[in-house]
């Protein structure tokens, strides 16, 4: 069975990378062009949650639903419980390499389908598509998490200068 690491660092403590992953809205902020996602349903992360979504490579959908476990602010795995490829397990490892900065540790152990059934998926999900999927999700994680991050400090300023 394939396995696909990729790792990158994020200028942000642990919390914050951990709390943007909890954002129900992520699958739709991290799917660069050309993918598309349509969210049906999408539980709040927690142990057992569920995601099914539609990802749309253009005309063509896969549809998909995923269940999330072992979370804590450390990471999570999401499991592949239906869609189009014969297994998927992706864990998400949050790991603090300094007060300031986090190293994001994507692992994704799958398979296809046999046949015509997985000729799509191999297309799709190989280690050159994977790879460019999660640089693009590289950049974009650490884009939201910096926006988050100055939201919070002009929150944090505007309260300070606020009379009590």
């Amino acid at each position: 069975m394939p396995v696909f690491n990729f790792k990158f660092i994020v200028d942000a403590p642990v919390t914050a990378v951990s709390h943007f992953h909890h954002d129900t809205r992520i699958l739709k902020k991290l799917s660069p062009p050309p993918i598309f996602v349509q969210i049906h349903r999408f539980e709040p992360l927690g142990e057992g949650s569920e995601a099914e979504f539609t990802l749309w490579f253009g005309p063509l959908p896969l549809r998909w639903l995923a269940v999330h476990s072992n979370v804590s602010v450390n990471g999570f795995t999401d499991t592949q419980k239906k869609g189009p490829l014969k297994q998927w397990q992706h864990t998400h490892r949050f790991t603090a390499v300094s007060p300031q900065t986090t190293q994001v540790h994507e692992q994704i152990e799958y398979s296809h389908k046999p046949g015509l059934h997985g000729l799509f998926t191999r297309l799709l999900f190989n280690k050159t598509g994977l790879y460019a999927l999660f640089t693009a999700r590289k950049w974009l994680t650490r884009w939201y998490v910096r926006q988050q991050q100055r939201e919070k400090s002009t929150l944090l300023t505007k309260n300070q200068e606020s009379p009590n």
